[in-house]
């Protein structure tokens, strides 16, 4: 978890600010917002908001009422205490790749299995600058549907001691996440953040069923939700920024609201996901200057609201290998987020082809990247020190600093040192097979798993989750 402590970038006036709130105040009174579950209409018709045909027409004012109760700020507590963490304000927390239904280990790419998703759980409790393991790094094709997410919380649970998640694919799914964080946690979880869902609106301007559904059990578990738009401007969004900054707000708004109608206080994260769709095939674009610029607009509109952002990206990118392509795309998104202040950071290691894929070997890529904006994003220290005037003493005109006193005391830590990077010469790189960055990350992703210690688990509660999920496993039917 990094604490950002350098200023931010706003590239919107307050007049422009003003603008997109006024697009969303209008798309959320006007246009309304679909909610396809009848007990999210019941609610938002007691609560005085006009309700015709599943469209919610929403009071604009009495959203943002309700969005303040909402904190800013909230700790998500882990089964290991020192891996609590803080979720809002300055606070910025890291989460690898989340969803894809295929991997790729080398120039082997297939479906994911569940023994993926657990080595994407060991990269994620070895990676120190990962908080996260999240919900679902990949979908385990090979476990049967109705269950499988039984056997990602049980990996989740053992071989990570980090804050988890739950896939919001069912009301099963997450009561069963609400259980077992209940087995790792105890009754903390009755009064405190112990796990989270992440739903994506099914843009434009709909909750489906599914989705509500996974709000409102949290909600009213007071664990948090993060509320994310999914918008590819060109496809579920207009072609304009600031078109789809104002949808991108109201539909997440209005979803906060809802859950403050549910359990007020409970905590929530205000998500989006914002990039384009290329005009010539239709299909999604990621790294692009119009994500960038809507990273940057987002974070100062959550910053207006008050309320824990959750950026969209992560090193997004369209490119199906861990290539140039994406690692610059990747960058670009990562970088964004950086400077736009998100407190939420997903999709930070593996995501390739669009969010299709979980790539060990781009997750590697990714974690030297993060491992460098989060040096970058390290305030300067400039005292007398720093300025090394003694060096410049002891080295006088035309010399070199390479064996100066200075030097020597602080040659170990004075520069970042990648991990994955290489600074060989060309005949040492040759020699050594000539591995390009993909190669080398497949290397250190093998030692990294090699290395992977799990961490210790109470006897009793291993048995004790291993006993709840051999009985859902029997009551859904697989």
């Amino acid at each position: 978890m990094l604490q950002r402590r350098l200023p931010l970038l706003e590239p919107l006036s307050p007049d422009a600010l003003d603008v997109i709130e006024r697009g969303w105040r209008r798309l959320v009174s006007e246009i309304g917002i679909r909610f396809d579950h009848p007990e999210a209409q019941r609610l938002l018709a007691a609560a005085g908001q006009r309700v015709e045909d599943g469209v919610a027409r929403l009071d604009p004012d009495w959203v943002l009422a309700q969005c303040d109760l909402a904190p800013s700020a909230f700790t998500l507590h882990a089964r290991n205490p020192d891996r609590d963490i803080v979720v809002g304000g300055d606070h910025m927390v890291f989460l690898p790749v989340q969803g894809p239904p295929f991997v790729r280990r080398g120039d082997d790419r297939r479906e994911a299995t569940l023994a993926d998703f657990e080595d994407l759980c060991r990269l994620a409790q070895s990676a120190d600058l990962l908080d996260s393991a999240g919900a679902l790094p990949c979908e385990p094709n090979d476990r049967p549907l109705d269950s499988r997410h039984l056997d990602g919380l049980r990996a989740l649970a053992t071989l990570t001691d980090k804050p988890f998640g739950t896939h919001s694919v069912s009301i099963a799914c997450v009561e069963d996440g609400i259980a077992v964080a209940r087995i790792v946690c105890g009754d903390r979880v009755d009064r405190e953040a112990c796990t989270y869902t992440n739903i994506n609106v099914n843009s434009p301007l709909v909750y489906d069923e599914r989705m509500l559904d996974a709000l409102l059990v949290y909600a009213r578990a007071a664990q948090p939700v993060l509320v994310v738009p999914f918008l590819l401007m060109g496809a579920m969004a207009p072609v304009s920024v600031p078109a789809a900054l104002a949808q991108q707000f109201a539909e997440a708004l209005a979803g906060i609201a809802l859950m403050q109608l549910v359990r007020p206080g409970c905590p929530a994260v205000l998500g989006s996901f914002l990039s384009t769709t290329d005009m010539k095939n239709g299909s999604p674009a990621f790294g692009g200057p119009e994500s960038h610029v809507g990273l940057l607009a987002s974070g100062q509109l959550a910053r207006r609201y008050g309320l824990p952002w959750r950026a969209g990206g992560g090193a997004l990118t369209s490119s199906p290998v861990p290539d140039a392509q994406a690692a610059w795309e990747g960058m670009n998104t990562m970088q964004a987020a950086f400077l736009a202040g998100a407190n939420w950071h997903m999709h930070c290691a593996g995501w390739l082809e669009g969010g299709l894929v979980a790539s060990f070997e781009k997750a590697i890529v990714d974690l030297d990247m993060l491992a460098t904006l989060v040096r970058e994003f390290t305030p300067l220290e400039v005292d007398e020190a720093s300025l090394a005037f003694d060096a410049h003493a002891e080295v006088g005109h035309g010399g070199h600093f390479f064996g100066a006193a200075h030097t020597m005391e602080r040659f170990r830590d004075c520069f970042h040192r990648p991990e994955l990077a290489t600074t060989d010469n060309f005949q040492r790189w040759s020699a050594a097979g000539s591995p390009d960055a993909a190669a080398r990350a497949g290397d250190l992703w093998a030692r990294m798993r090699d290395a992977y210690a799990a961490p210790p688990l109470d006897d009793a509660v291993r048995d004790e989750l291993d006993d709840y999920v051999a009985r859902r496993r029997r009551e859904l039917g697989d």
